[in-house]
């Protein structure tokens, strides 16, 4: 199998068998599917009152639900042209200070909750704000509060140099996985496709925590080269329509050599959860054959 051109994918169906398709076992980065287990660990500590979604942040204008929902005006660092460069070189990774002054973090481009901006940085306060309330380091608080709970055996937070040299794409071995301010998890497409699952069969968070995750920040219509026909965002999840599959509830995530998809699916006859990773940055490819497992898995 060529892994450039190879789709890996993992579904599970609201009747619980598990398919897969490609490497589905072996390793990959999960990029920005890490916010939406960042966003399930800090509702569970919202629930468990530790902390509140709509407080202001000690110090800061904007709450936590602004930061998980990117409506705080907090900055980003991904569209630089010089960390785009500096990643590139496989340089090591800048320091936070640094990243933070190359991003101009100091100020907030639009008043909280007046607008709406993807921020990698507003992600990394949610990790400070996981790491402060739960009085542990963010890969065992995720793993305490997120991957223990569904027993997910692959999947750990990469956040030292080497720690991507045992994923599937030989030329991410070599990434420092410190560049993803938020933290990146790796995992295999199966526990991906597990952990989508186990959150919407509500084993994860309470029912009325589910809604206020889902609920969502319209975003407009139909993307080029995408499947989206409508768009929104809600706390730590993309939600929307794609065509004929219906709703979509999940996150893509993209990074140097390597894109995913993953996405709950509730319209079909069945229920169905999709996980696919593809080779190369563009998310839509991913988001496409996560769509037609969709469509392919729930008439089954």
């Amino acid at each position: 199998m060529n892994g450039k051109q190879s789709l890996h994918s993992a579904w599970i169906g609201s009747d619980g068998p598990v398919g897969v398709a490609g490497s589905a076992t072996s390793l990959f980065p999960w990029w920005s599917f890490t916010k939406t287990v960042l966003a399930i660990a800090a509702l569970r500590l919202v629930e468990q009152g530790r902390l509140d979604l709509d407080l202001p942040r000690p110090g800061k204008p904007y709450t936590l639900r602004q930061l998980l929902q990117h409506r705080a005006g907090v900055p980003d660092y991904a569209s630089l042209a010089v960390y785009q460069e500096a990643v590139a070189r496989e340089e090591t990774a800048w320091s936070r200070d640094r990243m933070l002054a190359e991003a101009g973090a100091a100020r907030l481009e639009f008043q909280p909750g007046m607008g709406w901006a993807y921020s990698n940085i507003g992600y990394m306060l949610v990790c400070d704000a996981i790491e402060e309330a739960s009085g542990l380091p963010l890969a065992t608080a995720l793993s305490e509060l997120v991957l223990d709970v569904l027993v997910l055996p692959s999947v750990r937070l990469a956040d030292a140099p080497g720690d991507f040299e045992d994923v599937f794409w030989p030329e991410l071995r070599r990434y420092d996985p410190r560049w993803v301010y938020h933290g990146c998890l790796i995992g295999t497409p199966v526990d991906a496709a597990r952990l989508l699952h186990g959150l919407f069969s509500g084993r994860l968070l309470r029912s009325d925590t589910l809604d206020q995750m889902t609920k969502r920040h319209p975003l407009g219509g139909a993307l080029p080269g995408r499947p989206w026909t409508d768009r929104g965002y809600g706390l730590g999840v993309m939600s929307g329509q794609v065509g004929g599959a219906g709703s979509a509830v999940g996150h893509s995530g993209s990074g140097p050599f390597s894109a995913n998809a993953v996405y709950h699916f509730p319209d079909g006859p069945q229920a169905v959860s999709v996980a696919t990773f593809t080779h190369g940055s563009d998310e839509g490819p991913a988001e496409f054959e996560a769509v037609s497992n969709a469509l392919r898995r729930s008439q089954q």
